[in-house]
């Protein structure tokens, strides 16, 4: 069953879940999922031009069972195109081509291409609501309503983040001023019918393994060595580093994140146990409208558990959207950074090995003609590889610092104002009255 997100204005049938609507009640958002913050996160990972003369966005996707299909709308003013606004139908693979299209691309060589967007990956969540749906008959209809709204945002979630990745990915290159003239580009953006991309074969993906392996092989050999600019030496070591470390931080933080999303399933339970033990104790009475002292107590702090219940879980979404996605992000993007330094040496080698035939050649006096050319080309090519991996890694530093300043303060404000919505719900609580006079209060 195919399932529609227009990511601008649009609705999906999941939006009307109880749990993605603000309850009233507190003044504030108490949803598990706020759209207009996913909306938003498209622009969180990155800081992209505010160069409007190409602007590239997601309209609409749709998801299938086995694939989804990006609506990528554009508006541009470049003579280049032949329209001024228009829209094509993309789906994940064609985005997998555009990538390997500047990957593969000699003339890119000291640009970071930005990374490709991960495949889109729902089988968690369906297998979560499937095992929600079996396990039905062991829990309450309000505990099991409960927990399908809450796997539904996450589901919706999961969907408008993979929309926003490649949204990035595509902003990215229509913001730099290199790749946003390539010819593959204007091809993915403009041409009205299916690229036609197929997957690889199994020949393609043997050699396509090789490839990798020797790659690897060959980095290894090659950064062992020491580079002549001392800008890149540092920039190297510290990419290295920092990727191992940003790496590490990501596993934390999605660690933490899970243990949120598990404090807010225990608080269901929770509220669900002292729902169904206010129910016992209004039925031990023969009259039905009287309710009890400690039933009244019970749904009181039933209520304060599904308060805490909303809190953690967007603790856990904010955590998720601001701190996850963005420590994944910048491990891709500083893996495409490494991959720089790895072609800036690889040339480094070859004008090294250049130089040294010369020499052979002008020794042997045989063939210096040749070898002076391939000298010269290598000393040319390497230069300006340096000259571009220069200003792309200084762009590329103040990029992620303002990037992790944006999103840490922002996650910083939430985090305080959610701790002020605990601290509320747990110090000023009515748990209930004994003759409609006297309020019983309880501190934390």
């Amino acid at each position: 069953m195919a399932e529609r997100l227009e990511t601008y204005g649009g609705k999906n049938e999941m939006d009307d879940s109880p749990e993605l609507q603000n309850d009233g009640k507190d003044g504030d958002d108490d949803g598990l999922f706020d759209v207009e913050d996913q909306q938003k996160a498209r622009t969180d990972s990155v800081d992209l031009s505010s160069d409007t003369s190409l602007v590239v966005d997601i309209s609409d996707a749709l998801s299938e069972r086995d694939k989804v299909k990006f609506t990528v709308h554009t508006k541009t003013t470049l003579p280049e195109f032949s329209e001024s606004d228009f829209s094509v139908t993309r789906d994940h693979d064609e985005f997998l081509w555009l990538h390997t299209m500047y990957d593969e691309n000699e003339d890119y060589a000291g640009v970071i291409i930005p990374p490709p967007p991960p495949k889109p990956d729902f089988d968690a969540s369906r297998e979560k609501l499937q095992k929600l749906g079996e396990g039905e008959g062991t829990m309450t209809k309000e505990e099991f309503q409960k927990m399908k709204a809450e796997l539904e945002a996450e589901y919706l979630a999961t969907f408008k983040k993979t929309v926003a990745m490649h949204e990035v990915f595509l902003q990215r290159l229509a913001a730099h001023p290199t790749l946003r003239t390539d010819h593959n580009f204007r091809v993915f953006l403009e041409y009205k019918q299916a690229l036609d991309v197929r997957g690889r074969n199994k020949k393609e993906k043997f050699g396509s393994l090789v490839k990798l392996v020797t790659k690897s092989v060959d980095e290894v050999l090659v950064t062992g060595q020491k580079d002549v600019d001392p800008f890149f030496e540092r920039e190297r070591t510290f990419v290295v580093e920092y990727h191992n470390k940003v790496k590490d931080s990501t596993a934390r933080s999605d660690r933490m994140t899970r243990s949120n999303k598990q404090i807010a399933d225990t608080y269901i339970r929770v509220s669900s146990g002292l729902n169904a033990l206010a129910t016992l104790e209004k039925s031990d009475l023969d009259n039905a409208e009287a309710i009890p002292e400690s039933a009244r107590f019970f749904i009181k702090v039933s209520e304060m558990f599904e308060k805490l219940r909303k809190v953690e879980a967007r603790v856990a979404t904010d955590a998720d959207l601001k701190l996850s996605d963005l420590l994944r992000y910048y491990m891709r993007d500083t893996a495409a950074a490494k991959d720089l330094l790895y072609r800036r040496m690889r040339s480094l080698v070859n004008y090294q090995n250049a130089n040294k035939a010369l020499e052979k050649a002008r020794a042997k006096n045989k063939e210096v003609q040749q070898a002076e050319k391939n000298q010269e080309e290598a000393c040319n090519k390497f230069e300006k590889l340096s000259e571009v991996a220069k200003q792309e890694l200084t762009d590329y530093k103040t990029r992620r610092v303002a990037a992790f300043k944006k999103n840490l303060v922002e996650l910083a404000e939430l985090e305080v104002k959610h701790a002020k919505r605990t601290l509320q719900t747990l110090v000023v609580r009515e748990f209930y009255d004994l003759d409609q006079a006297d309020i019983i209060t309880t501190g934390a």
